[in-house]
């Protein structure tokens, strides 16, 4: 199976625990491609449909659909057995926008 950075994936969340984004959900990759070929926990930034943007931690992204966010705070390292299919793929600039937020909640420079 080969993860890109940047591809959006059908991902299983479950079982979590607390307040976890749960579900079968779409997920965008956000580590490395060289890191996802060699490493079996690809770094995914879980998508909603139902939250409204408030960025830096939930960020519109339009070409992961129609009201689609990334709910950055929930983002987290999950075993490629949870993947599922791959559902597509991030502009540039919405995978730019999502890395820019990703940096001020982690608070890197």
């Amino acid at each position: 199976m080969t993860i890109e950075r940047g591809e959006i994936w059908w991902v299983n969340l479950d079982p979590t625990v607390g307040r976890e984004i749960k579900k079968r959900r779409s997920c965008v990759v956000l580590s490395a491609s060289e890191v996802n070929r060699i490493r079996a926990t690809p770094i995914v930034i879980p998508l909603s449909f139902s939250a409204e943007a408030a960025p830096p931690i939930v960020v519109s992204l339009p070409s992961a659909g129609k009201d689609s966010v990334a709910v950055v705070d929930q983002m987290r390292a999950v075993d490629k057995r949870r993947f599922m299919s791959r559902a597509g793929s991030l502009t540039d600039a919405d995978l730019r926008n999502l890395e820019l937020a990703t940096k001020q909640i982690l608070q890197l420079p």
